[in-house]
């Protein structure tokens, strides 16, 4: 106990330090926090995040084109890729999707304060 006092009363790099040496410990035991990869697309209104959902679905354009062409996010440029993240990094109508809905499967729309997004879950570690 008393390092982790010690730590904690250093400065911010080192609480950082020793939260991912205490999650490495922990993820050895079986206990961490779930991952996922996904990628969105983000746009103004519902309507037109369901006319792309339809294009998509029906294959008339990829999920990384519609991204490309109508994201208003700038993972856009990347295919709507949003990389590696943890459960509770992102905004919580994400996290509910992203971390108990069905893998490679276009989900939304999805309201958020920034839009309508469109989701597909790539990846997910539980």
């Amino acid at each position: 106990m008393w390092g982790i006092i010690y730590w904690l009363n250093i400065d911010y790099f080192d609480i950082i330090i020793f939260t991912k040496i205490f999650t490495c410990k922990e993820k050895n035991k079986g206990i961490f926090m779930a991952t996922a990869t996904a990628r969105h697309i983000l746009v103004e209104t519902e309507k037109e995040c369901n006319n792309l959902k339809k294009e998509i679905t029906s294959k008339e354009i990829t999920f990384e084109e519609a991204a490309a062409k109508f994201s208003n996010c700038p993972s856009g440029s990347k295919g709507g890729d949003l990389g590696r993240f943890s459960k509770g990094m992102m905004v919580p109508e994400f996290d509910k999707v992203i971390f108990s809905d069905e893998l490679n499967v276009v989900h939304g729309p999805v309201k958020t304060d920034f839009g309508f997004h469109l989701i597909e879950i790539t990846s997910r570690d539980k």
